[in-house]
């Protein structure tokens, strides 16, 4: 491997829905059966943007869960205001895992991603003393549907706040979700590392 640590993943996100093809779907296969990656994402439904035709999302968002689960691959998936559309899509298409990358959703939702496989990807947004829905929801759902992620270069936490995001700016969620679980950080990170090798199907590195 040219980067140890770095593992791909491959999706057609639906923010940059006007550029995409329906031969990129199949281009798309192409790329899963020669990479190998570990994922297939980040994809997803976003109802934020106004304009982004809501079917065509959804053709591509279906098309690439019909993929990870084809490939047995876990898929990152994005869900900005449309995350009930998105566990309606993950119910209907059935035999998928994965994660909701930055979740903005409920305690019940959360709950019923749960059920279906899904972990929840945290981040940036949870620093934010505001972020009441998001820190009820960190500090009460089981350890074992928590990873933490960074988006880099965007969703910079309180402390970075208007700056370019960093992946070693990890640590500022890191220590935030783990205050708010009431456990040493060293114990929040290495779960939260078992969870995301587990889901990915990673090299193991906690002991």
């Amino acid at each position: 491997m040219q980067f140890p640590g770095l593992y791909p993943a491959y999706g057609l996100h639906p923010m940059y829905l006007e550029a995409h093809r329906k031969e990129n779907l199949d281009e798309l296969r192409l790329w899963i059966e020669r990479e190998r990656p570990v994922a297939v994402g980040e994809c997803g439904l976003d109802f934020f943007i106004e304009g982004l035709d809501v079917d065509a999302q959804q053709l591509y968002f279906d098309t690439q869960l019909r993929l990870a689960r084809e490939f047995e691959l876990p898929v990152i998936i994005h869900a900005r205001r449309a995350v009930d559309a998105v566990i309606a899509s993950i119910r209907r298409i059935g035999g998928l895992r994965g994660v909701i990358h930055s979740f903005p959703g409920s305690q019940q939702q959360a709950a019923q991603l749960h059920g279906l496989g899904f972990l929840l990807g945290i981040g940036g947004p949870v620093t934010y003393e505001r972020a009441n829905k998001l820190r009820s929801v960190v500090a009460t759902v089981p350890l074992d549907q928590l990873l933490l992620e960074t988006d880099a270069p965007d969703q910079p936490g309180a402390s970075h706040r208007g700056q370019r995001n960093e992946p070693a700016h990890l640590v500022e969620a890191l220590d935030v979700v783990a205050g708010l679980r009431g456990m040493a950080r060293e114990k929040l990170a290495a779960v939260t590392t078992f969870n995301a090798e587990r889901l990915f199907g990673l090299p193991s590195t906690v002991p």
